[in-house]
């Protein structure tokens, strides 16, 4: 039981990410070292290996759209919540709330 367990915090985990990086590429381009650092903020150590996998899925899912763009010399991949992306986000939204209003703090 404790396998079916950890893989379902990890999906959730995984699917908060996921949250995370359309949020925050929805309010500005970001890229893969600063969204490690942001995550880590709010507790979640995501290595480049686990990071440049979501983003690329998101982004063939047409959730997410690189753009390049240099910095101080070097080229360094953008990322921007597509229209797609942003009707996706609205959907979680609502089901975020549904969740916090069936199962959240007062519930027992």
């Amino acid at each position: 039981m404790k396998g079916a367990n950890t893989k379902m915090l990890r999906d959730f985990f995984l699917g908060v990410i996921k949250i995370h990086i359309l949020y925050h590429a929805n309010r500005k381009g970001v890229y893969g070292l600063w969204l490690i650092e942001e995550l880590g903020h709010h507790g979640y150590e995501v290595s480049p290996g686990t990071l440049y996998p979501i983003l690329h899925k998101l982004e063939k899912e047409k959730l997410l759209k690189s753009y390049p763009e240099v910095v101080e010399g070097k080229i360094r991949k953008y990322y921007k919540t597509t229209p797609g992306g942003v009707k996706a986000m609205d959907q979680v939204r609502e089901k975020i709330i549904e969740l916090i209003n069936e199962v959240g703090l007062n519930a027992n």
